[in-house]
């Protein structure tokens, strides 16, 4: 039985690139593999069919070959050496190819393929916590933080080599990051003992990092504030991390806020509460109050007269601002009303007398009582 162009095996067409037809072979790599088509008898041939295309046309001096000589390139007298890529006849390359997908679908998750295959590695993110007041959260503000971490090497210019040297190819891996060997049917895949998986060595390591490329050090950064920022909002700085090895990029530092207590106002989102003490007497006979508000002016507030303890007013546009923009918050108060202490006798004498004739002034007190009678009765009857 004649072979099928390896072209239509792949469902490519003649000239198709280099990513194409490693797109076309993953997508027929999964839909062929003979763990997902066991109710199909010709999964597994046609699984290695694909393999056996891939194999030739994955590879520029092959898909050359094939694309003149056709099948006859990989024949006996055409200096081929027997199949390209059959199952049968070599596993290993076999085994190795599935590798390659396998990177193609997984390794982004993983790390990214081939470790470092001569990039040198992204410094990682940091964390910063930063402790605000409530007035500057509500303003936003500049602020200036001394942040622990590692910066580019000056002497080799963050190459890790003497002198700023390239560092080079490493000989075991081949700049891959990682050796692979072969255990039967599977091939696997470990980080390179010599580079760390850097695909990369330096044979005259920098005296100032010892061959890192960065070294470690404190760095003033200004920070902006936003206003509206609350506890538990994180502001990231991209690049502000830690130096990457060996010329690596910067990671990202993350700045995470809390705002700290305040003495007089407690907040809920932008809404702020604020819990003020009245006079006895001003909340029976009402009046007019100052009460602080966050910006640090002041607002004044008429009291009704006949205010109960907990009672709220609310105070429009006083709290804080949103985050994002949009509308401020409000300012809630909350009146205590305060008993008072340290009376003297006369005092005591003019409280009595009014309480004497206060019998209908207080209707909470009075229905409350009223109930307390009624069920009191009914536990007697």
């Amino acid at each position: 039985m004649a072979k099928r162009d390896y072209y239509d095996v792949l469902g490519v067409a003649r000239g198709a690139s280099a990513d194409e037809i490693k797109k076309a072979y993953r997508t027929k790599a999964k839909e062929l593999h003979p763990d997902r088509n066991a109710d199909n008898p010709d999964a597994e041939s046609q699984f290695k069919e694909a393999n056996e295309a891939y194999e030739v046309l994955k590879d520029a001096e092959k898909k050359a070959a094939y694309d003149r000589f056709g099948h006859a390139a990989f024949e006996s007298g055409m200096g081929g050496g027997g199949r390209p890529g059959g199952y049968g006849a070599n596993q290993g390359d076999f085994a190795s190819a599935f590798s390659d997908v396998f990177d193609d679908l997984f390794g982004d998750f993983m790390g990214g393929r081939g470790g470092g295959r001569g990039r040198a590695a992204r410094g990682a993110d940091l964390r910063y916590n930063l402790r605000v007041t409530l007035e500057e959260a509500y303003s936003g503000l500049q602020k200036t933080i001394n942040v622990p971490t590692s910066v580019s090497c000056s002497s080799c210019s963050g190459s890790g080599a003497e002198g700023g040297a390239e560092p080079q190819t490493c000989p075991t891996c081949s700049g891959m990051g990682k050796v692979r060997a072969q255990q039967g049917f599977f091939t696997v895949e470990r980080t390179c003992p010599t580079c760390g998986g850097l695909g990369q060595i330096i044979k005259n390591p920098c005296k100032a990092c010892s061959g890192q490329g960065r070294v470690h050090k404190d760095r003033a950064l200004s920070v902006n504030i936003p206003a509206g920022v609350e506890t538990g909002t994180r502001i990231r700085l991209a690049g502000e991390g830690e130096a990457g090895m060996r010329g690596g990029p910067s990671g990202d530092l993350y700045i995470f806020i809390e705002v700290a207590k305040h003495e007089l106002f407690e907040r809920e989102n932008t809404n702020l509460f604020c819990r003020v003490p009245v006079s006895m007497t001003t909340a029976a006979l009402g009046g007019d109050i100052e009460v602080p508000t966050i910006d640090g002016g002041r607002s004044r507030v008429k009291i009704p007269a006949g205010s109960q303890s907990g009672r709220q007013m609310r105070l429009r546009s006083k709290g804080m601002p949103a985050l994002r923009g949009g509308q401020e918050g409000d300012m809630f108060i909350e009146l205590a009303v305060e008993t008072p202490v340290n009376l003297t006798n006369r005092q005591k004498e003019l409280l009595r007398e009014f309480e004497a004739m206060s019998e209908d002034n207080n209707p909470e007190s009075k229905s409350f009582f009223s109930s307390v009678k009624t069920f009191w009765d009914s536990m007697k009857g």
